[in-house]
């Protein structure tokens, strides 16, 4: 196990997370978008998180011995297939011959709530990242006397 493992293992959580708040802050800019660039309605993304994968033997023996991950990585990005909220609003360009509009499938307060969950999780691979980084630096101080 190297020195540094454990600070990895936190720097792909924040990696993973920081682009989870991406996704989000993009579903939340795109709440009220009724068309794209394509002229299709925006729907919501969502990131799948997976545990990364052992590149050598060293690596899945460690692993199977219950001892150490090697970290989280995004394995996708999908766009939920649930259908957007239909709004009437006959004066609305984007109206359809009913006078309905289709507006995406973002709701905020779950967007919110996501994003909460996300910065705390962030936070959380942060705080184990520095109390690594100062076990590592206490180590280095034993080490000096």
């Amino acid at each position: 196990m190297s020195v540094f493992s454990a600070m990895n293992i936190s720097a792909t959580g924040m990696t993973a997370q920081r682009t989870r708040l991406d996704v989000i802050s993009q579903n939340i800019a795109n709440v009220n978008t009724t068309r794209d660039a394509d002229g299709n309605v925006y729907k919501r993304k969502s990131v799948i998180f997976e545990e990364k994968t052992y590149v050598s033997f060293d690596d899945a023996l460690i692993n199977a011995t219950g001892n150490l991950g090697k970290g989280v990585k995004i394995s996708e990005i999908f766009e939920d297939p649930s259908e957007g909220r239909m709004v009437y609003d006959p004066s609305h360009p984007d109206a359809d011959e009913k006078g309905y509009v289709t507006y995406p499938n973002v709701n905020t307060v779950t967007e919110m709530t996501d994003m909460i969950d996300a910065s705390r999780s962030y936070e959380a691979n942060v705080t184990a990242f520095n109390a690594s980084k100062n076990m590592e630096l206490k180590a280095l101080d034993i080490g000096k006397n």
